[in-house]
């Protein structure tokens, strides 16, 4: 039985065009399969605590010596296992002023871990998480994906480093973009990222097969 972890990290609740595609994503990974396991984390609604002076020396190996940081190694080891048990991850991840959510950057900031979920090699750093496929939902109010705005995107290319650097290489990313652009252009954004997010389960379930 696969296992999918799904990341929602928008602010806006269930009005969240981001959050409302990954239901959709998960819903046709469910069609196509029905014993899959899904693992669901809302970090928009329940968020995972930023760094501090404790929670950073927890997670960069220090033996825990107070409460605080046994709480942020004890999260941290939850998150990690949670990650380690998925096939595919599925995030939602919403542009916020030209980059990620800080909810979900905390997330990565808590399963980024030295000999854990990478290593440092004298070939340079090695992702630990390999063989795991990822789809990433994004959702902006302009086009960046193309265009004169591109060269703004801090979005998708901290997501690809993030992943990549845990050994997630294989990253397939839907783009509902130009949601600012009015309410017809909002609806056909969100139609071709629908259609898009229907070939990309198609594709991942064959490869699976």
């Amino acid at each position: 039985m696969s296992t999918v972890l799904v990341l929602n990290s928008s602010a806006s609740g269930d009005a969240s065009v981001s959050k409302q595609l990954v239901q959709e994503a998960v819903k046709r990974l469910r069609a196509q399969d029905p014993s899959i396991r899904v693992v669901t984390r809302d970090l928009g609604e329940s968020p995972i605590p930023h760094l501090t002076r404790d929670s950073a020396a927890a997670l960069r190996g220090a033996e825990p010596v107070n409460e605080s940081q046994r709480a942020a190694l004890a999260l941290s080891d939850e998150l990690v296992a949670e990650l380690k048990a998925a096939d595919t991850i599925v995030i939602g991840a919403p542009m916020y002023n030209f980059g990620i959510t800080s909810t979900l950057k905390a997330w990565f900031d808590y399963v980024l871990r030295a000999r854990i979920t990478f290593r440092y090699t004298e070939a340079g750093p090695e992702g630990l998480l390999k063989g795991r496929r990822a789809i990433v939902v994004e959702s902006r109010g302009g086009l960046y994906s193309e265009g004169p705005a591109s060269a703004m995107d801090s979005q998708e290319p901290h997501l690809r480093t993030l992943l990549g650097f845990m050994g997630i290489t294989d990253v397939t990313f839907v783009r509902a973009e130009k949601l600012a652009f009015g309410p017809e252009i909002r609806e056909q954004a969100i139609d071709v990222a629908r259609a898009e997010l229907g070939r990309v389960v198609r594709n991942e379930l064959s490869r699976a097969a």
